[in-house]
């Protein structure tokens, strides 16, 4: 495999999504598929990329994360084996469900998961009580995160705050859970689609794994009010945008 002068603009990319990732416990995808389709990369290879990258990423991710001691055990279990569960027959089965009608719906809940994340940083809401359903929680985020081209992280991250979750062991499980889910939706791709794109997977992930260390130190040191702000402020974005994106594609078509 010949290199070129792209594949370290891929690493620097690899590092900055896992940076982001691994401390706000999402949008690996979101800020790696970004900048690739702005270089100018088909979004089907760049999707494909990052989902292989993704194993060895969240894996790297995972251990920081359990060596940093983020990782809530029983958490892991009740989010991890629902959520490989729900991102199998979102791999296998349920892919040719129209996207264009599922998204927007998703994009609305985790709009209304910032504004409440937003406002648990600012003090105006104390959460009472615990997710109970946590493993319906990993089930759907599984399914999404394999058939929409992502939400692990978004769905189960903002989940888990809002309801009252310490950020820092919820990001650094949702984060050590991921692999798990990660692992079994590309290994279904793996087997029916084969490995492509390897210069752009071999950047993403050295980057990747280099910054997964950094990210899990990172969100172990920071205040949790400014993580809260962080993941609402990125939650927002993401919604609003999509939200934004959907419209206006329903108004020109």
């Amino acid at each position: 495999m010949e290199l070129s002068s792209e594949f370290w603009w891929f690493i620097l990319i690899g590092i900055g999504a896992q940076l982001v990732d691994g401390a706000l416990g999402m949008a690996f995808g979101l800020v790696s598929s970004s900048v690739m389709l702005a270089m100018g990369i088909p979004p089907a290879q760049a999707s494909a990329a990052i989902h292989t990258a993704e194993v060895f990423t969240t894996g790297a991710s995972g251990v920081s994360h359990l060596v940093a001691g983020n990782v809530d055990r029983r958490l892991f279990v009740r989010l991890a084996l629902p959520g490989a569960l729900g991102g199998a027959i979102g791999a296998y089965g349920l892919t040719q469900l129209p996207g264009e009608v599922i998204r927007p719906l998703i994009y609305l809940y985790l709009l209304v998961l910032a504004i409440i994340i937003l406002a648990r940083a600012a003090g105006r809401l104390m959460p009472k009580s615990e997710v109970k359903r946590v493993p319906v929680l990993g089930l759907v985020a599984g399914f999404l995160d394999a058939s929409g081209g992502g939400g692990w992280g978004p769905v189960a991250t903002s989940t888990l705050l809002a309801r009252g979750g310490q950020a820092r062991t919820t990001i650094g499980t949702v984060n050590a859970a991921e692999f798990v889910v990660t692992l079994t939706v590309s290994a279904t791709f793996l087997l029916s689609m084969g490995l492509q794109h390897l210069q752009i997977v071999a950047g993403l992930l050295i980057g990747g794994m280099m910054a997964a260390p950094m990210a899990a130190l990172l969100v172990k040191r920071l205040k949790e009010r400014w993580v809260l702000v962080a993941v609402g402020l990125l939650v927002l974005g993401i919604s609003l945008f999509q939200i934004g994106h959907a419209v206006y594609g329903h108004l020109y078509r």
